[in-house]
Formats: structure tokens, sequence, C-alpha cells
């Protein structure tokens, strides 16, 4: 028999919606929502909110900064000690479940399944599968390659460059190969990128029959897809072909916003990405004046890609792109803030992008929400829903599966 503890005079926001409850947790699961709830342990939340373990959908737990010169300088098992730190500090903001964008490898996700580090529950992409020239292919002007320790190919981690349909080098093999090693979910990169020199963010990579044959063995393996893209073509290429969520979305038209509200698609924003790589330039990160000029080529088109999303309905999942250790000030949690300055979203809206909307992206109907019988991910902030402002710094307690961890 599970011990009962209750979360009490707090407000509640389910997922959904707010109220004046109680929550009874019993071992791992929510058991009861009410008024004059009892249990065995009381959790006082007077002047607080109780809300679901958040979700980041779009996190590098590998990568530590934008600094890129010093990162190719780093050892390469060092990533892995800093993923330990990065998984930590996802944990310190009530994040409890992430999806990694690339990076990290099976056995990342194997070592907090069996507790040998602590982390949020993790969705993992492995590598982003890209074009040659593409947003993966970190060639550089002299010929040579960057050294990216996140992106080098090692057992667990596969190739991510894969051209054409069939053969050694082709997309089919290439997501087999990613698969095999442990991926949960193929990524795909439909566009160049602003961090990646050479190539264009708004160009539009790989060809019908490619992305046609990616989504077909995703489906086969009971998975799904979803694409950086950042440029108008390549975000329709990826919505007319299957794509399950379109990360970034720089440029987004109306047909991209019918195609998404057709597809049921979801839209990963990640606002602070653009803001990060522009705000790391000003403090002296040695930023490539070229992706420094995108960035901010971007960072209006990108607020109003946003806009257009959120005034047609289109489903909203919170993903970052930004590891928290950016910058001291940083947050993954200032994205919730981010999304109701740009648009029209409301901060109940934010807060159901960072929890039932993320949840059902990433398949988890048991996540994101408080209701009896769901898994008891349960975060207490500080203060009133409302206040967008300071999030991180107003985090009191995260339960993971009825376990207190911060």
């Amino acid at each position: 028999m599970h011990s009962r503890t209750v979360f009490k005079n707090g407000v509640v926001f389910d997922g959904t919606s707010v109220s004046d409850a109680d929550v009874a947790v019993a071992g791992d699961r929510v058991v009861a929502i009410g008024v004059d709830l009892d249990g065995d342990e009381v959790v006082d939340c007077t002047g607080m909110s109780i809300v679901p373990g958040l979700f980041d959908c779009h996190v590098h737990v590998m990568a530590r900064d934008l600094n890129v010169a010093r990162t190719e300088q780093q050892a390469f098992s060092l990533q892995y000690f800093e993923a330990g730190r990065n998984l930590s500090l996802l944990l310190d903001q009530g994040i409890t479940s992430a999806r990694d964008a690339a990076g990290a490898d099976l056995g990342i996700k194997q070592a907090i399944e069996r507790k040998l580090i602590e982390g949020p529950r993790l969705q993992i992409a492995i590598v982003m599968l890209s074009q040659t020239g593409g947003h993966s292919d970190l060639h550089l002007p002299s010929g040579g390659e960057r050294s990216v320790p996140m992106m080098l190919e090692h057992p667990g981690r596969p190739r991510s460059i894969i051209d054409g349909v069939d053969g050694p080098g082709g997309v089919r093999r290439g997501v087999r190969e990613v698969l095999r090693a442990g991926a949960d979910v193929i990524k795909i990169a439909t566009t160049g990128g602003v961090m990646s020199l050479g190539d264009n963010p708004r160009h539009s990579h790989f060809r019908d029959d490619e992305l046609a044959a990616i989504v077909a063995e995703a489906a086969a393996a009971e998975t799904y897809v979803f694409a950086h893209a950042q440029g108008t073509e390549g975000i329709k290429a990826a919505l007319r072909h299957g794509v399950r969520s379109i990360e970034h979305g720089y440029y987004l038209d109306d047909e991209a916003v019918a195609l998404m509200l057709k597809n049921e698609a979801w839209l990963v924003p990640t606002l602070s990405a653009t803001r990060a790589i522009i705000d790391a330039a000003a403090s002296g990160v040695p930023i490539p004046a070229e992706s420094l000029a995108l960035a901010q080529e971007a960072l209006e088109a990108h607020r109003a890609s946003f806009a257009l999303a959120v005034n047609a309905g289109v489903k909203i999942a919170m993903g970052t792109d930004t590891p928290p250790y950016w910058s001291p000030s940083a947050s993954n949690l200032d994205e919730l803030g981010l999304m109701t300055e740009a648009s029209s979203m409301s901060a109940i809206e934010a807060w159901r992008a960072a929890t039932s909307s993320a949840a059902k992206l990433l398949g988890h109907d048991d996540l994101g929400v408080i209701e009896p019988g769901g898994l008891a991910d349960i975060v207490v902030v500080d203060g009133d829903l409302l206040d967008l402002r300071d999030l991180r710094g107003r985090i009191r307690q995260v339960w993971l599966a009825g376990v207190r961890v911060r």
C-alpha cells in the first residue's frame, strides 16, 4: 500500500484549465483531484501553483554553448559529463520530459532509465539527417569538417549525411541505421540553418522522393519524423510528406499554415534560439558573421511567423533549442514569455504548450496533465501562473513519477 501525498491550498493547472483544488498522489500516480483531500503527507502550496511536469520538445543535452570554436577543442568524452549536468538543469526547471533533437545516444537514455544519472524522460533522435551541403554537413571553407563533439560519428551515433533514396548512402538506409542505433524518432533538416556555414535557411533540402522514403521508413517502425525547417519551401515540402512537427518555422506563409492545419502538424517555434545567437554575439562569443547576420535577419520574421500560426489555430508545443547554461540568466522557461510576447497566445495557452500539447506531440497520453490515473509528474511554482517572469527562480518542488527530485 502506497502512502498518499496531498498538495493542498494551491491553484491547480491540470494541463487545460485552472481551479482551486487539492491533488492526491499515491505511488507514481495521481489518484484524486478535489477539495479537502486528506493524506499521509501534506505539501502546503499556499500562494503557489501546481502544474504538470513540463516538456521541452527541442533540446540538445550534449551541447555546451554556442562557442563552436571552443567545443572543437574539447575531448570527445567530455560531452557526456556535460550532458549529465544539462539533464540535471532541466529537472531544476521542472522539465520532466524532453525530446533531444540530435546528440544524445542510446547510452544517455539508458543511463537515465537505470538511474545512473538523473534527468527527465528522454525521447531521442540521435542525429539530424540532412543532405550533402545541408544543416548537418559541418564543412569548412578550407575543405575540412567541423569537429563539433555532439555531431561526430561513433558506434552509437550513425552518419547523418544522406543523399538519394536507395544505395549505401541513401535516405532509406540512413533512417534504418538511426533506428537500429536506438532512435525513438527521426529528425531531418529540410532547409539549411543559421549556424551551419555555407548553406541557407531559405533553401529547401531533400527532394520529394527522398522525403517520401524517409517518412515511410519511420512509419514502418511505428514512429514519426520531425523537421528542422526554417525556409518557406522546405517547411511546405516537409508538411506535404507527413512530417509531424516543424521546428523553428522562421518563414511561414499562409499556405504553410494551411498545410499544418490540414495535417494536424505541430509547430515547435524555439523563439529562444534566434535571440540566443544574437545575445551570445553581443556578450563576446565568437559567432561567425554569416550566422549572426542570418539570425538578425530572421528574428522579426520568426516572431511574425509564430503569430501567424497562433492566430490560425496551429498546434504549438514548447521547445527551446537552447540549453539553460548558455548564459547565467538563461532559462528554458523563458520560452513561455517569448511566446506570449510575440503573439496573441495567453499565459495559460503557453502553459498548455509546455504540458498537454507537448505531451500529445511526443505521444505521452498519461503525461502533461494532472488527472486521476495519470503519472504524477508535478511541479510547484511560486506565485500566479499568469505572471511568466523569472519562472526558473520560482520553481519550488519537482516530482517525477511520484518521487520528489527537487
